[in-house]
């Protein structure tokens, strides 16, 4: 299912936006979390804790002249113990799987059959990875002959293996979960850059808050140290190149600054009702996921966004969080830092995706997991991208979460702390 967000006008569940616990409060169970920082919780709770910026990783010289934020080194045994599953995987599937064990385990549900059985699951996923080889033989073949239409049907006959576009399908990502970790409720996969991260955070929300699911497995996993894929956003010279910026300084050359980052993460939501009568630990609650896009031209953009706060029940008081997803591409990246500012002037700023690099479909959920841990550890993030990002005092109660897509779809996402 390609990746649409709702239409402004959609019907949509009505909220409870009052402070009030309610039995149908979304609320936050389980965090699978892996980036360049690391793998689990432990490192992504001590850059959120850090007394000084937190020291990103980089990589500077596998995919040159484009840094990235890159792979950690992972046991993926941990959580798809058998080879055989890990084999017919590629790397961005067991990433998403992973993660998907380790937020299963945080829950405390992995191996519950009677909870996995009955839970159901969004996947927020890309494109599956090109044969780089046989890419790179037909260009360069093609700079040779002008019968290229002929070359390209020789090539795909050839040279491309059959099982090269089952394991391109973006919903095995979904399939391998069910597989390895047996969450075998319904399932539905949103495909479609940031948009569908968005959609399937906003869909897992509503559909908890109706009652038409009690517990629910969402989020997505990227990988940036794709050739394809940097290909891809080069073509709109959308890449930052040779030496990282923080990620409200890049330059404005040919709009170049989004940097990519390869993480997984994935999230358990239940109702509270639910969560509570298990005994479940609750990180944070819900209050509000919002999507939309349009155009961006004449200040649509920013009257949209302000909507999508408001629609999501964020109040941006002194003291309040906001974890921007923002691409760090000079125009709408400058937007946002100004409408965010000026808007909610007492609310930290903090754009992660400057400490993580931009994960793209992931880069939503990823947020929503940092600010989560944020509320639940009571921790007050120190400026990740220097003087642009003023100190915290204390930690927060209340956090927004945001995505706006290198070219469409905006997501807002509203946290409390559970008390």
């Amino acid at each position: 299912m390609w990746g649409c967000l709702p239409p402004s006008n959609a019907v949509k569940p009505q909220k409870v936006l009052e402070m009030t616990k309610s039995a149908n409060d979304v609320v936050l169970t389980g965090i699978g979390l892996v980036t360049s920082l690391g793998v689990g919780q432990a490192p992504h709770v001590a850059m959120l804790g850090a007394d000084n910026a937190p020291e990103v990783t980089v990589d500077r010289e596998t995919c040159a002249p484009y840094p990235v934020h890159p792979l950690p080194e992972i046991d993926w045994k941990d959580q798809i113990p058998r080879r055989g599953d890990q084999r017919q995987m590629e790397n961005w599937q067991r990433l998403g799987v992973y993660t998907a064990g380790l937020a299963l385990d945080d829950a405390g549900v992995k191996g519950d059959e009677a909870y996995c059985s009955t839970m159901d699951m969004i996947v927020a996923a890309g494109g599956g990875e090109r044969d780089i080889a046989v890419d790179t033989m037909i260009v360069n073949e093609g700079l040779k002959r002008s019968d290229r239409e002929v070359l390209l049907n020789e090539k795909l006959t050839t040279e491309l293996r059959p099982t090269l576009f089952l394991a391109q399908l973006a919903n095995l990502v979904a399939g391998n979960i069910s597989i390895v970790h047996k969450v075998t409720g319904s399932s539905r996969t949103f495909m479609g850059e940031e948009g569908a991260g968005i959609s399937a955070m906003a869909t897992a929300y509503a559909r908890v808050l109706a009652g038409q699911s009690t517990h629910m497995l969402v989020g997505g996993a990227f990988v940036a140290e794709r050739r394809d894929i940097l290909l891809m956003f080069e073509a709109i010279h959308a890449l930052t190149r040779d030496e990282w910026k923080p990620l409200w300084d890049r330059p404005a050359e040919d709009d170049g600054g989004m940097v990519l980052g390869t993480a997984g993460t994935f999230l358990v939501l239940e109702s509270r009702a639910f969560a509570e009568a298990r005994g479940a630990h609750i990180y944070a609650v819900l209050d509000g996921v919002e999507g939309d896009r349009g155009k961006r031209d004449a200040g649509k953009f920013e009257a949209r966004f302000e909507r999508l706060f408001s629609d999501a029940g964020f109040s941006g008081n002194a003291g309040d969080l906001i974890f921007s997803g923002a691409t760090g591409t000079s125009d709408i990246t400058s937007r946002e830092a100004a409408f965010l500012k000026k808007t909610y002037p007492g609310a930290a700023l903090r754009g992660y995706t400057g400490v993580t690099g931009h994960a793209v479909e992931a880069n939503f959920p990823l947020g929503i997991a940092l600010a989560a841990l944020s509320l639940d550890k009571r921790k007050a993030p120190p400026p990740f991208n220097g003087p642009s990002e003023a100190p915290m005092d204390t930690p927060a109660k209340h956090a927004a979460v945001t995505t706006v897509g290198l070219q469409r779809g905006e997501g807002v996402a509203v946290l409390s702390a559970d008390e």
